[in-house]
């Protein structure tokens, strides 16, 4: 068994203000996103406003932030905040959802490429590059409150949480690092330039994410509000299921008329 290395979640505390480290890995995230995005527009010769991507990340973090709270809202404790609706802008006491996240980022997307009259597709292939870092860090912030560990477990690399009770748990928030992050950081990056139409990149991260959550969710503790969904699979594997599902329907459509992904199709 590892020991838990009882990070304090706070970098700097002054009075009541405090700098937390999720916080601090979520700006690390986004500003990476920011420059990733910035170079993929040079790259590629895209012609934008000067203030284009700091309009667009306005758009970005306030979907995220919309989104998060109103999907962990409706998708993990609805019948709470039903009868309490004043709590749902109590976001300082923890709550929000990746996947309700993931659906106000595109929403915001959308429509910022609408009002710029900007191909949406291009916009979300160059986003999905950068998201695992903010996603991998995340989970590294997760790691360090000693929240959303794993079920109880033997295995030798096992850990005590403090807010999980006395048993060795699996750190399923390094789990998450690794794949939702590293990993898809790397395919997706390799990848990037494998296609001639936009919207695949999209697609695929949409599966792989999916994929990787789905399978990392048999190690994770199930939210206690919800616990297992017909006594078999958790809220997040529904919803990656249905992930999944968007990102086979996405492909199908945006590589119809790729060139390179028939080339890729032909060769396996």
């Amino acid at each position: 068994m590892f020991p838990y290395p009882n990070i304090s979640p706070e970098i700097v505390k002054i009075g009541p203000l405090s700098i937390r480290w999720y916080g601090l890995m979520y700006l690390i995230g986004f500003i990476s996103s920011y420059l990733i995005v910035k170079r993929e527009i040079k790259r590629k010769g895209l012609r934008v406003e000067r203030d284009f991507l700091e309009n667009l990340y306005f758009y970005l973090i306030l979907g995220l932030l919309i989104g998060a709270r109103l999907g962990y809202v409706v998708f993990y404790n609805l019948s709470y905040y039903l009868e309490n609706p004043f709590e749902i802008f109590a976001i300082w006491h923890g709550g929000m959802s990746f996947h309700g996240g993931l659906l106000g980022v595109i929403v915001s997307a959308w429509i910022f490429s609408k009002i710029k009259k900007f191909d949406f597709f291009t916009l979300t292939d160059m986003l999905v590059i950068s998201a695992p870092i903010g996603l991998g860090l995340g989970r590294i912030g997760n790691f360090i409150n000693g929240e959303l560990y794993g079920k109880v477990t033997d295995v030798p690399w096992a850990m005590v949480f403090p807010q999980g009770g006395p048993f060795p748990r699996h750190p399923s928030q390094l789990y998450e690092a690794a794949f939702e992050g590293v990993l898809l950081f790397t395919i997706l990056w390799f990848l990037k330039d494998k296609f001639s139409s936009s919207g695949i990149i999209s697609s695929i991260f949409l599966i792989l994410y999916g994929l990787f959550r789905f399978f990392i969710e048999f190690f994770r503790e199930p939210d206690p509000q919800i616990g297992y969904i017909l006594g078999i699979v958790t809220m997040g594997q529904v919803l990656c299921s249905i992930m999944i599902i968007i990102g086979l329907t996405l492909m199908f459509y945006r590589s119809k008329n790729d060139r390179n992904f028939s080339r890729i199709n032909k060769k396996t």
